[in-house]
């Protein structure tokens, strides 16, 4: 009865809050997690043909400016009003989708998911706004409850939509996040209710100076300082997930064996879903939102019995697992089991730093140090992208590891891929010069360069933040 008088006590805008949160998270998921595979697919299959290089470039500037830049939007927000930023963060949003469909050229691209992110960075601040602004202490633990369920439920819906829409083009994908996009307009012209503002009297300019003077404040704490570049290793590891997992599935697994279990127990959902007899690489990664969905409760009651720290570090080192799995074994199951591995360590880890953030701060700066938790994060994406641009390419790109192969043999290809020789065109030729087919080239690529060699990197980087937060807790804060 507790539970239900307080689900009654959240009024209008925090349930319309929620509903926005949950589309933005459809849109976005279901377009993120697709993206990187559009980036370097063939272009015979409406891709843009791009190396890892570029693809890891384009994502890990972008990411990063879109959890840096919410230091300037959220002071922008606060200042001219959350209803007209939320317009003109779904209108940049609508507008980028929309460019990255039709753009080809790689600045071109690249510019438009720099403007993507940007619609990104003016939503990320408000709705989490939003929902402090319209719950009390004694609602706020659930209400938070609430807003991270709605994240992960459109973090697995649009996903899971975008493998389906994958089957028909990737248009699909694009036309689905503006859709999402189109509701929350929607939402918000009819829905949501500005929240008051309290206006202290100061300028724009004067509120974005002094953002940055309170991230100044907080980085003069050097223990504090020591803790945010540990845990940029974390999500350096956590963002391979987005970056080069799906690529890596796409490129290397077999997921017949997953469409057949799930069509021998549900065929209308597996035909549904699936593309010729598999599941794809994007439906795949969304699993990890849908384990969080169903264990994130049992997960959280679990961990709450230990120190922030100690749980993250359990966390992370259990993440680590996962992702040895995700990216080490071709078994379709195998790799289902690394995704809910690498969600339980997930689900251990990340709301755990934030508590420890809200622990180790002062009582009265507290705000300053959960504004600044965000820096970790955005360097964790720009150094996801490093890893997963030249660095995955060499260890594990499968038409990478095909042109050392072909060059060994002496083979003759063009040097550059093409509208009229694409990736694909690469693969199928040069499993026929080899008198293989192509299912047998890719296990003789396995076999031979080993690209499951990639998760010592990724997994090997996870583990180290688990030493030096083990370090950072034993010798500069005492085990506190």
């Amino acid at each position: 009865m507790a539970v239900l008088s307080v689900l009654k006590g959240y009024n209008k805008s925090f349930w319309t809050s929620n509903v926005i949160e949950l589309f933005e998270r459809w849109a976005w998921y279901g377009f993120y997690l697709a993206f990187p595979l559009f980036l370097v697919g063939s272009t015979d299959t409406g891709a843009l043909g791009f190396s890892n290089a570029e693809k890891g470039a384009i994502m890990g500037t972008g990411s990063a400016l879109l959890y840096f830049l919410p230091v300037i939007t959220g002071a922008i927000a606060d200042k001219i009003g959350y209803k007209k930023v939320l317009l003109m963060a779904f209108a940049i949003y609508a507008s980028g989708f929309y460019m990255i469909n039709i753009f080809e050229g790689y600045a071109l691209v690249y510019f438009a998911f720099i403007w993507t992110c940007v619609g990104g960075a003016f939503f990320k601040p408000i709705i989490s706004a939003m929902i402090a602004k319209t719950t009390t202490d004694e609602t706020a633990s659930i209400g938070f409850g609430i807003f991270y369920m709605m994240v992960n439920i459109g973090g697995f819906i649009g996903p899971f939509i975008a493998g389906a829409l994958l089957k028909l083009s990737w248009e699909y994908v694009f036309y689905m996040a503006i859709a999402a996009i189109g509701v929350n307009v929607l939402l918000t012209l009819f829905m949501f209710k500005e929240p008051g503002r309290d206006d202290d009297g100061t300028s724009l300019g004067q509120n974005i100076l002094k953002a940055f003077v309170d991230i100044y404040t907080t980085l003069k704490n050097w223990k504090y300082v020591m803790f945010l570049v540990i845990m940029i290793l974390f999500w350096s590891a956590f963002n391979q997930l987005y970056y080069s997992f799906g690529i890596f599935v796409d490129q290397w697994i077999d997921t017949t064996v997953v469409y057949n279990g799930l069509h021998a127990v549900w065929p209308w959902l597996a035909e549904t879903i699936g593309d010729k007899g598999t599941i794809s690489a994007v439906t795949m990664t969304s699993m990890d939102s849908f384990f969080i969905i169903v264990f994130q409760i049992m997960v959280s009651a679990f961990v709450m019995r230990f120190r922030p720290l100690a749980a993250m570090m359990g966390g992370i080192l259990v993440l680590a697992g996962g992702l040895c799995l995700m990216f080490s074994m071709q078994s379709g199951w195998l790799i289902l089991l690394g995704i809910l591995i690498f969600a339980l360590g997930e689900m251990g880890s990340s709301p755990k730093f934030t508590e420890y953030v809200g622990k180790i701060a002062p009582a009265s700066q507290k705000a300053l140090y959960m504004g600044t938790s965000f820096l970790p994060v955005a360097a964790g994406h720009k150094v996801a992208g490093w890893l997963s641009g030249d660095f995955y390419e060499r260890i594990s790109d499968k038409f990478f590891l095909l042109q050392k192969e072909v060059a060994q043999r002496g083979f003759d290809f063009p040097a550059e891929y093409s509208d009229t020789f694409t990736k694909n065109d690469f693969f199928a030729q040069a499993a026929e010069k080899m008198n293989m087919t192509q299912v047998e080239l890719t296990n003789y690529l396995w076999q031979n360069y080993h690209p499951s060699n990639i998760w010592m990197a990724f997994s090997g980087i996870a583990v180290s933040a688990v030493v030096f937060l083990w370090l950072y807790d034993r010798f500069v804060m005492g085990g506190k």
